[in-house]
């Protein structure tokens, strides 16, 4: 094996290293980024529904689920309605805070285009179809999106 051929080969190695690594950090940080949105809508849209009987029914709503509720006073209804909405609330505050605090759903769109990247260079490394020294340099550039993700532990 000559020296450019086992460059090329060690390249190589390094992108499978490297998309891997992607590979983990996507399949960890999908789900989440799913989990975080379907919350924050989830949460929104009950506490705006939870709301909605109060607000537009007004003590003849609360009366009649005070009364199919068989509760003694329909005050009742509005207070435990108001507290879920707020729980709810805070929920989906929560949860997009999270996603946003951490820039989730940009890393992860981050992660998504350097391990096409990625992809595109090894296929043009492994056919030849590129030189080895603007393969590192694109290897480097393309490395350089995403540093939020950990490099898998050498054997």
């Amino acid at each position: 094996m000559d020296e450019t051929s086992d460059t090329r080969q060690r390249l190589s190695t390094r992108i499978d290293e490297k998309q891997q690594a992607i590979r983990a950090y996507l399949g960890k940080e999908r789900p989440r980024r799913s989990r975080l949105a379907g919350i924050s809508i989830v949460g929104s849209a009950l506490a705006a529904s939870l709301t909605a009987g109060p607000a537009v029914g007004g003590t003849g709503f609360t009366e009649a689920v005070a009364n199919i509720f068989n509760l003694a006073d329909d005050s009742i209804v509005w207070r435990v309605l108001c507290l879920l909405a707020v729980i709810c609330s805070i929920a989906a505050a929560l949860a997009t805070n999270f996603a946003t605090s951490h820039s989730l759903a940009d890393r992860v769109s981050a992660a998504e285009t350097s391990s096409t990247q990625l992809e595109g260079l090894q296929v043009a490394l492994n056919f030849g179809h590129i030189e080895i020294d603007e393969a590192v340099k694109l290897y480097q550039q393309y490395s350089t999106q995403v540093p939020f993700v950990e490099g898998l532990p050498r054997s």
